[in-house]
């Protein structure tokens, strides 16, 4: 766990206008800069930077957050590699608690992506010198600017070509990054042989791993890089830097099943397309997409290794999925792959089959009726036993709603039998909220005021705010405080928040803020005054609930404590 200390500190060094003017242009706009946003398509900016709060928000979409939150929704990074990614752009060592060899094994990691990143030249170096691969590679129609834009290359065949990439072909991180292999003997020879080399590549454009493709007959047909230091299947996704630009036109990220389809999907004009790396589609490939867009298509063969395959990607997308997103399941008719599909019948049919995906909701409800015998008692009892462990892992209400109904219908159930047996909470409507005790203008106006200035939030008692959401910000941002230096910045509270059920509430308060240009005195000012005029608000309605109770109770129906209270606010009403 990185410490928020560490944080703090690094959000202090960055300049988010330099880091996101390095990955979308950006014009001066008064104080702040702007630009098309990078998280949807637009014609007009409304993509907002703001260097004095160091913060981005997007008008158009909602996109939000700190120099940390740009890399992980750009990018698709997690928050500990945003952190480290900032951390090494300014020089910073990310503390790693609990391990002292933290900087040998970053060194080590640094030196494993040095080996890859040589091999991988070394590959490309090589297919151009193979008349056997270019021949391959233009019969499955790739062209050459194709195959340089995914660095494609040839491993030779031969059992220790390497060695004239490696003097030391010896060394144990050949072994480490996958490139070698060491039988029992002690023999040592390259992993990849007389194949097509796909790099994998990791958002920061580095090579972390290899997929080699036999050409010709041969098995297997694939042959991936094993896990090492720096390459997770489980994690990893082929083809994404690629796509980076695609997926956002398009907002739909195609997972199809083969390095060689995603290649193929490219070369034709469908640019969003990737892969998983010999491996099922895991929750970790879904959330690392779905930060990049809103919906995702499973693109797979039509057979019973297809359909087997969309069945795994469906129970391993349910806990990532949000109610604002979407998946889908296109199969293609047999004996067609992607790459074959593309080739045949062109871009603007694969497009209709994507766009025509059916929904996860109806093809898991599908797949489920098909396993049930729903003519009989037993088929429908079975049709909800089966349906109970997805509909757990499902986060979210509207979707998981909708599930529950359709299965009432297909059942027999009802709505509320079927919440029963699969123990899901039933959905009652909120609570009618309560009236204000006074306009919520002039809390909010204190509370952009603490985005400001967020030390001035432990100034705010939590009962002069009059929302429960209003307080609830407020004590997030209080609790905060202890962590955060003592002058702490906006991104700075933004950070310390994140995951936080109310940070949406705060982003909308901070985007208000854009275009405020003021200084710290004004601010206090601000502050003292909205402050004084709340306390002056709250002790007119405590005199008007205490007047409303002795008119109605006579004076001796106070309690001595009230009695005293109702004096004191009488004697300020008089002299005010």
């Amino acid at each position: 766990m990185i410490p928020e200390s560490f944080i703090q500190d690094l959000l202090a060094r960055v300049d988010i206008v330099d880091l996101i003017d390095g990955y979308v242009r950006l014009k001066k706009a008064g104080a702040n800069y702007s630009a098309c946003c990078p998280f949807h398509n637009e014609k007009t900016p409304s993509f907002t930077v703001s260097p004095s709060k160091q913060f981005y928000h997007c008008f158009g979409c909602g996109a939000h957050g700190t120099a940390i939150g740009f890399l992980m929704e750009y990018q698709g990074l997690s928050f500990v590699e945003a952190v480290k990614e900032l951390a090494d752009r300014v020089g910073m060592q990310v503390p790693e608690p609990g391990r002292g060899d933290a900087g040998v094994v970053r060194g080590g990691a640094r030196r494993l992506t040095e080996i890859m990143a040589r091999a991988a030249q070394y590959y490309k170096d090589q297919l151009k010198q193979s008349r056997t691969a270019i021949d391959y590679l233009k019969s499955r129609g790739l062209t050459g600017e194709i195959c340089a834009r995914f660095g494609i290359g040839y491993a030779p065949d031969g059992w220790q070509n390497l060695a004239t990439v490696f003097t030391d072909y010896g060394a144990p991180e050949l072994v480490t990054a996958g490139l070698v292999i060491e039988n029992e003997q002690g023999r040592r020879y390259d992993r990849f042989r007389d194949r097509i080399m796909f790099p994998i590549v990791n958002p920061k454009g580095e090579v972390i791993g290899f997929g080699g493709r036999v050409i010709g007959a041969g098995e297997p047909k694939y042959l991936n890089s094993p896990e090492t230091p720096i390459f997770e299947k489980g994690r990893e996704v082929y083809g994404l830097p690629q796509a980076r630009q695609d997926l956002r036109r398009d907002n739909t990220a195609i997972v199809v099943e083969g390095y060689m389809d995603v290649v193929a999907l490219a070369q034709h004009g469908v640019g969003n397309a990737v892969a998983t790396l010999g491996t099922a589609t895991t929750t970790s490939h879904v959330q690392k997409l779905l930060q990049q867009v809103d919906r995702i298509v499973f693109c797979f063969d039509g057979d019973a290794a297809g359909r087997k395959a969309a069945w795994r990607a469906l129970e391993n997308s349910l806990a990532a999925l949000a109610d604002s997103k979407a998946i889908g399941f296109a199969f293609l008719p047999e004996p067609e792959d992607p790459d074959s599909y593309v080739r045949q019948f062109g871009a603007d049919a694969l497009r209709a089959l994507i766009a025509q995906a059916t929904p996860l909701s109806d093809f898991l409800l599908r797949e489920l009726g098909q396993r049930c015998d729903l003519g009989t008692a037993e088929g429908r009892a079975r049709l909800i036993h089966e349906a109970k462990p997805l509909l757990k892992r499902l986060p979210t209400p509207l979707l998981r709603l909708q599930l529950v109904k359709r299965l009432a219908d297909a059942s027999g159930f009802s709505q509320a039998e079927v919440e029963r047996l699969c123990d899901i909470r039933g959905y009652a409507p909120p609570a009618p909220a309560r009236a204000p005790r006074q306009a919520p203008s002039l809390a909010r106006i204190l509370l952009r005021l603490v985005l400001f200035d967020p030390a001035l939030a432990g100034r705010i008692p939590l009962d002069a705010l009059p929302s429960s959401q209003e307080r609830a910000i407020l004590a997030a941002i209080q609790a905060c405080l202890p962590d955060l230096p003592a002058r702490p910045a906006y991104a700075q509270l933004r950070e310390c928040l994140r995951g936080h059920p109310l940070a949406s509430q705060l982003e909308a308060l901070a985007g208000e803020l854009l275009d405020a240009d003021l200084d710290e005195a004004y601010v206090h000012g601000e502050f003292d005054a909205a402050l004084a005029r709340l306390a002056a608000a709250d002790r007119r309605a405590a005199f008007a609930a205490l007047q409303a109770k002795a008119r109605q109770f006579g004076v001796a129906g106070l309690s001595e404590a009230e009695k005293r209270e109702y004096l004191a606010l009488l004697s300020q009403q008089k002299s005010s």
